[in-house]
């Protein structure tokens, strides 16, 4: 089908939602370690695309008549690989190769499909036909890369699973999520889907997952960081900052007045430091982290010689706004949904306006479309939210520091 055959009224066209929920959960009982990826995976209406795709923004395109047609187990075997396209970040991966012509496009989805057909066992139903290595002439356990290099050009290939695989969009996939107007998993929640994965692989029984899948885990799980210590070192650089500023004041005379008779001098002066913050208490955001993450934040600006912090409870509006010397003091209050970027202009609107903004959120949230004028941090909450499917976090804006703080002390 052509790019331009597929209307956006298209996507309309229903799905047999049944059988999809029927496939999730057998592919997650066959390959329990993959289920958060699969079930993470949003799956939108492709009608004349005559398979099933996926997009580098995790989003499963299917045909409503493939879908119909196919048994539940082989709709279960199809998802399973194509989530093992973006779990391997093969869009990302080409793009480094730099694909050029149809062909090359299509020898490295070929590729990247030899080095995923490793990862199951043998007989996995799927939609399409399985790639094995022996087909591209090659030896089995090899990186895709090696596949794409070494490997024996199928003449006449088209195959083809999508951006998720090769990285070239289509004219018809919906617009980013970071556009916060479309379905989808935003980089960063790929990151922690990913992380989540290799977790599950590496705790799972030693012959129930191949080689090739262990040591993909191993490579991907992030090694332990105390998210304490970098929150703490983020907060005293940004207090410090603003905190060693100087500049001149007429309020009171310098020390050296005396020094230059009938002249004015002004006085050297240091500010003190206004800091704010503002926590997302929409329904997603565990208040056990929460609250534990204010307390942190509390104690750094104690250590700093920062007194009192002002607080504001945010959802989709702003409930409470507090100033307090204790984190045990903070009020949360809220439940509903979430635009910190209502916090954060509120925030700003105090007086004094603070110098040192930080929001602590689990990253479902629109972000502003400018800076404030302040040094942002951002407290990225891992919650139970992560595994809530249909809610799209948004990265973190550039011009934010973003920190990663979980129960677990990993960042």
């Amino acid at each position: 089908m052509s790019e331009a055959a597929r209307a956006p009224d298209q996507f309309e066209s229903a799905l047999d939602a049944t059988k999809l929920a029927a496939a999730r959960l057998w592919a997650g009982n066959q390959f329990p370690y993959l289920a958060s990826a699969v079930f993470a995976s949003p799956v939108l209406a492709a009608p004349g695309l005559g398979r099933l795709v996926i997009d580098r923004w995790w989003r499963v395109h299917a045909d409503p008549d493939v879908v119909a047609r196919a048994e539940v187990a082989q709709l279960g075997g199809e998802l399973l690989h194509l989530c093992a396209h973006v779990l391997r970040d093969h869009a990302q991966r080409a793009d480094r190769i730099g694909l050029g012509q149809a062909a090359e496009l299509h020898h490295w989805v070929d590729a990247a499909d030899a080095e995923i057909t490793d990862d199951f066992p043998t007989g996995l139903a799927r939609v399409s036909s399985p790639l094995s290595p022996a087909e591209l002439d090659c030896p089995p356990a090899r990186l895709a890369e090696e596949y794409y290099r070494s490997g024996s050009v199928r003449e006449g290939s088209v195959n083809d699973c999508g951006s998720g695989a090769h990285g070239r969009s289509a004219s018809w996939e919906p617009p980013p999520p970071s556009a916060g107007e479309s379905t989808g998993i935003s980089a960063h929640h790929q990151d922690l889907i990913r992380q989540r994965v290799a977790d599950d692989v590496s705790r799972a029984e030693a012959q129930a997952v191949t080689a090739g899948l262990r040591h993909w885990a191993e490579q991907h799980r992030r090694p332990p960081v105390n998210w304490r210590h970098e929150l703490a070192a983020t907060v005293r650089r940004s207090v410090a900052t603003i905190g060693g500023a100087v500049d001149y004041s007429y309020r009171r005379p310098s020390r050296r007045a005396g020094t230059v008779p009938g002249v004015i001098l002004p006085a050297l002066r240091q500010p003190s430091v206004e800091v704010a913050v503002v926590c997302d208490t929409s329904a997603s955001v565990s208040d056990e982290l929460l609250s534990q993450a204010v307390a942190e934040i509390d104690g750094l600006l104690r250590a700093t010689g920062t007194r009192s912090v002002r607080v504001l409870a945010c959802d989709d509006a702003v409930h409470t706004v507090s100033r307090v010397t204790h984190g045990r003091d903070v009020t949360l209050v809220g439940g509903g949904g979430t635009d910190l970027g209502v916090g954060m202009a509120a925030a700003m609107s105090q007086r004094p306006a603070p110098h040192v903004l930080i929001v602590l959120t689990d990253g479902f949230t629109p972000w502003p479309d400018h800076a404030p004028p302040a040094d942002v941090i951002v407290g990225l909450l891992s919650s139970e939210a992560d595994r809530i499917p249909g809610l799209q976090a948004v990265d973190p804006p550039q011009w934010a520091r973003a920190i990663r703080i979980s129960s677990g002390g990993r960042q």
